[in-house]
């Protein structure tokens, strides 16, 4: 009597260890993309040195969704910033221009720095008044 036998090989069932992380990874550098980009446009006025004035602290307003707001800054120096460029005085009088054509104006932020001379923030305010830009904001730092 012939006995059948069979040599295959047994299959060893293994867990599995590996974990397929490719999704993992997409999001991984689309979270560090969209940090890239949006970093830059969050700090843009505070890269500009200037010491704020202090008011006390109070409940925050939600601002308006449909405003657009446009910063001046004037450090200590004197020196004037557009947003984040450096101008003129002299360059104002025109970017002011620009931005009062537009169909909604911007709202104006004036950032200037506490140890400044008022003088220089009421010229400031001349001239953006010669454009009738008339919703102007001051921006403060609360104390505790």
């Amino acid at each position: 009597m012939a006995v059948a036998r069979t040599f295959r090989k047994q299959r060893q069932t293994a867990p599995i260890s590996d974990l397929n992380v490719t999704n993992l990874i997409d999001l991984g550098f689309t979270l560090l993309i969209i940090f890239m980009i949006a970093t830059p446009l969050i700090n843009q006025e505070q890269a500009i040195r200037v010491n704020l004035p202090n008011e006390s602290k109070r409940a925050a307003e939600e601002p308006d969704k449909k405003l657009t707001f446009q910063s001046i800054s004037i450090n200590q120096d004197g020196v004037h910033y557009w947003g984040n460029r450096q101008i003129q005085f002299s360059e104002l009088s025109e970017l002011l221009a620009q931005a009062a054509r537009k169909k909604e104006p911007p709202v104006i932020r004036i950032r200037a720095d506490w140890t400044l001379q008022y003088q220089k923030v009421i010229t400031l305010m001349d001239e953006i008044k010669k454009h009738k830009l008339s919703k102007i904001t001051f921006d403060t730092q609360t104390t505790d």
